[in-house]
């Protein structure tokens, strides 16, 4: 008899094992449709821990069989390869250059996520002549629906190449913590992107909250801001409390999601990331920008600043 229950119940997970996989293929295949969704991850000043959440994001995204690339585009920094513990040989200027293609660039991370170092970063493309960036972008869009998502890390503060990308991209998350005057210069980045794209998807993210409260308070009080003096509908995806973990994972070079995968703010980042997919206002697969797009359009905008 209880061998009976045992080999019913072996059925059944292998059952449930095959419909996940199928489930798993099927969501795969609907995803592959278009180009990759492009979203800018950037904050209005540094220290709010915006690379360890494009990091731990694009991990989680990962983990619900998304296919991610991180382009590391915080200039002279480089702060998503230090998360990874790597070194990569070779940078988007490469390719740029063509030096290298770029599949050559493209650096291998933990947890099936792929990299991609900026190099001098998105100002590097107003020196490109138009012949070099046209073979570039036929060379990527050979290979945009590798990816599902494409994470770019953009550097803090309200620059025009910070501005640049994210109206490049098809929707910006912006990164605060509850610090009023990270709060205020989140505002500021806002206000800056919203006035150049009146129909760009800005989300929002409280980082390093004491406790849901103060987190969720100062959701509220961005949304009420933008959407009185912007005629904005903030996105708020969801908030990641304060953690030494946060703080000991950048240390030893290893995001804490894979580091302290049960911890709680490995719990959140996770919810963040159903939350982004699941969100109706995700940009659909068909109208992607996919990289090729996002190159084509981080480069009208700094040509069109230098006239």
């Amino acid at each position: 008899m209880n061998d009976q229950a045992d080999n019913l119940r072996k059925a059944i997970a292998r059952l449930g094992a095959l419909r996940v996989q199928e489930s798993a293929a099927g969501a795969q295949t609907k995803r592959a449709a278009g180009p990759a969704r492009v979203i800018t991850v950037t904050s209005g000043k540094g220290g709010v821990g915006k690379t360890s959440v494009s990091v731990n994001l694009a991990l989680a995204l990962g983990e619900l069989n998304y296919r991610p690339l991180i382009i590391d585009a915080d200039v002279g920094l480089s702060n998503v390869e230090v998360l990874f513990g790597l070194i990569p040989k070779y940078s988007l200027l490469d390719a740029v250059n063509n030096e290298k293609s770029i599949r050559e660039i493209i650096c291998d991370g933990p947890g099936g996520v792929k990299l991609i170092s900026g190099g001098s970063g998105a100002d590097v493309f107003a020196r490109v002549a138009e012949t070099q960036m046209a073979a570039l972008l036929s060379e990527i869009s050979d290979i945009d629906g590798e990816f599902d998502v494409i994470i770019i890390d953009t550097g803090a503060g309200i620059s025009e190449t910070v501005i640049g990308m994210a109206v490049a991209a098809d929707e910006a998350i912006v990164v605060t913590t509850p610090e009023p005057t990270s709060v205020t210069d989140a505002y500021a980045l806002i206000k800056a992107i919203v006035l150049r794209d009146r129909d760009k998807t800005v989300r929002l993210i409280i980082n390093k909250a004491d406790n849901e409260r103060e987190a969720v308070e100062i959701m509220s009080k961005l949304d009420q801001v933008t959407d009185k003096f912007l005629d904005l509908k903030l996105h708020k995806l969801g908030y990641i409390l304060n953690d030494p973990l946060a703080v000991r994972s950048v240390k030893q070079q290893q995001p804490f999601l894979l580091a302290s995968p049960h911890s709680q703010i490995s719990k959140k980042v996770r919810e963040i990331a159903r939350c982004l997919l699941d969100g109706a206002t995700f940009t659909p697969a068909e109208k992607g920008r996919g990289l090729a797009g996002f190159l084509g359009g981080i480069t009208k905008f700094v040509n069109m600043q230098l006239k």
